[in-house]
């Protein structure tokens, strides 16, 4: 996998975790550390999208209900 270098500045608090956890949990880098934190906010927001059109196609679901449709219709 090709990985670009990328520059970022923490709180002092922040980087004691990163490292904490790398220790804990013997990760090979902080760069390991932040990338799984990074894919855990892109699951969420995954979750959060699902989530949401999943509400959309219920509402859906619920006005064809009021139109006389019942689910043995579908």
């Amino acid at each position: 996998m090709y990985a670009e270098k990328l520059s970022v500045s923490l709180p002092a608090g922040l980087i004691g975790f990163i490292e904490q956890y790398r220790t804990a949990h013997a990760i090979k880098s902080r760069s390991q550390v932040i990338g799984e934190a990074l894919e855990l906010l892109r699951q969420r927001d995954l979750e959060t999208s699902y989530r949401e059109a999943s509400r959309e196609t219920d509402q859906d679901f619920d006005i064809a209900i009021a139109d006389g449709l019942n689910d043995e219709a579908w």
